[in-house]
């Protein structure tokens, strides 16, 4: 489903590459959740950038369901954003001035869906992770765990079908990180939707079934997580 080919990713400053990532090749199946690792300044929230179709690859091709990302136009690019992707962040990232279902309901809006379809999903959502009574709270009046569960939500309400996580336990404590990657697995295994999630923990890489080490730009390791 997606096919990463010698992507390599370098910015030049004074006839100097300085490199972010070289020669990564990897393919990710449909239906995985696969883990990325590696040292801070690896390049790994960059390929998760580059897979998110938020940064262009400097050279290699991206191909995503076929389609080769690179070569599309900006607004198919956005096309498959929309349809497909979903983002979830380690800062949540929730617009402060909405509340929890003006969150959840924004990508929907940009989607153009309609009221009453808007309406239901959003219910599911609030309903199957518990968060129905903060409805109408603002984020700052949320724990953490709780923000991240409505940036979950807001992730899935366009019904992705891939999800990209960046660190999303990393401002949690470790009952709130649980939970959210107990969430991340049940999402991956009973719903189908892929996974792809930069952490630092080995813990939360384990609930995956695949771990790419990457070190210096590079992938140098693809290990399979044995449950």
């Amino acid at each position: 489903m997606i096919e990463l080919k010698n992507i390599e990713k370098y910015y030049a400053s004074k006839g100097n590459k300085s490199y972010v990532l070289r020669n990564v090749s990897a393919t990710i199946s449909q239906g995985e959740f696969v883990s990325i690792m590696g040292p801070s300044g690896a390049g790994k929230s960059t390929l998760l950038n580059i897979l998110g179709m938020l940064e262009d690859p400097t050279y290699g091709t991206y191909e995503f369901s076929g389609e080769n990302v690179n070569s599309l136009s900006e607004r198919k690019r956005i096309e498959l954003y929309r349809n497909h992707i979903g983002f979830v962040f380690q800062a949540y990232h929730l617009i402060d001035e909405m509340t929890v279902y003006e969150n959840i309901e924004a990508p929907l809006l940009y989607k153009k869906v309609p009221g009453s379809e808007r309406a239901s999903r959003i219910a599911d959502l609030l309903d199957r992770f518990n968060i129905v009574a903060k409805k109408d709270l603002f984020p700052n009046q949320l724990s953490g765990g709780q923000q991240q569960l409505v940036g979950i939500a807001r992730a899935l309400a366009a019904q992705p079908t891939v999800i990209l996580a960046d660190e999303p336990t990393g401002n949690l404590q470790s009952v709130q990180a649980e939970e959210i990657m107990t969430l991340f697995k049940k999402l991956n295994q009973e719903d189908g939707i892929t996974i792809i999630q930069v952490t630092h923990s080995e813990k939360n890489a384990t609930y995956g079934n695949r771990i790419l080490h990457i070190a210096d730009g590079v992938i140098k390791e693809d290990v399979a997580v044995h449950h």
